[in-house]
């Protein structure tokens, strides 16, 4: 199944969506009585689904959850929680053994419904368009997202093949989480090695001379400004973000010219200097390279 991410990207939903739809909040949580009462009133009179809501207490549980999640249409916030609530819907109804096709025209009365606010309250034509495609937007990827849902439970429930791959699946995402979470506590520990180390060589102001502790503090002041780019992207990465290799090359550049700044001072052979500026220019050349790439690619 298709990440949010993706699903969202496909429809064009944007922020300006989410705005829009934001500034329907009040208007539709006034008007969640009469949407309500034209869903339950099919709900009801359609044999199929009335049988399910014979039970009062049970009527009264789904109908405020109806409601609910009328209301999350226009909440304004659309993320990874509220993709996992409209996942537990559609597995839910899978559990109870309602038809899909019932889900299909619950969605479209839910639609109906808000057109007919929106032409009823939205004078100017251009705003009317605008919040109309923001709504057909929302309700379609929640029908695709529920549906689809619906024929993956389906097929855990049927396919022994797929449960074993979906349970594999599921453990190497959870293995791949928590790798990322030991390296970002791995690169926080080296984070604060560095940090150290660059009062270390502070120290050395004193004890080996002004020139060299310069040289040697500003080497590892390099090192810790190339880990946070690290932390930072790792995070990012975290979030969802473009993995980032210009990121490793940096680190491999900073701490080539490190090592010739101090090696420099130490006066070592000049073989060595030479050996180090050209690694250092090739580095250089990978590093713009590669974030020339990402740059095209973003």
């Amino acid at each position: 199944m298709k990440s949010f991410k993706e699903i969202k990207a496909h429809y064009d939903f944007t922020l300006e969506d989410e705005k829009n739809l934001a500034s329907l909040r009040a208007l539709m949580e006034d008007r969640t009585d009469d949407v309500m009462e034209s869903l339950h009133t099919w709900v009801l009179r359609i044999d199929e689904t009335a049988r399910y809501f014979s039970d009062e207490a049970k009527r009264q549980y789904v109908f405020e959850a109806h409601r609910k999640w009328f209301q999350m249409l226009f909440a304004g916030v659309y993320d990874s929680k509220y993709y996992n609530k409209l996942l537990r819907i559609g597995h839910i109804h899978v559990k109870v053994a309602v038809d899909a096709h019932y889900m299909t025209r619950a969605v479209n009365i839910v639609r109906n419904c808000c057109i007919d606010i929106l032409n009823r309250n939205i004078d100017d034509s251009e705003e009317r368009t605008r919040l109309v495609i923001s709504t057909e937007k929302i309700l379609d990827m929640n029908l695709d997202i529920i549906t689809s849902s619906y024929i993956e439970e389906e097929l855990k429930t049927y396919l022994p093949t797929y449960r074993v791959r979906n349970s594999l699946i599921s453990f190497s995402e959870r293995f791949a989480q928590t790798m990322n979470l030991v390296l970002v506590l791995a690169l926080i520990g080296l984070t604060l090695g560095v940090v150290v180390l660059f009062v270390m060589d502070l120290r050395n102001l004193v004890t080996v001379g002004i020139e060299h502790g310069i040289i040697t503090a500003l080497g590892s002041l390099l090192m810790l400004w190339i880990m946070i780019e690290l932390v930072n992207t790792e995070i990012k990465h975290l979030k969802g973000g473009k993995f980032r290799i210009s990121v490793f090359v940096g680190v491999a550049l900073v701490a080539f010219i490190r090592d010739t700044m101090i090696m420099a001072l130490k006066h070592e052979a000049i073989e060595k200097l030479y050996y180090l500026i050209a690694l250092i220019m090739t580095l250089g050349i990978v590093f713009w390279l590669v974030t020339k790439s990402e740059e095209r690619n973003d």
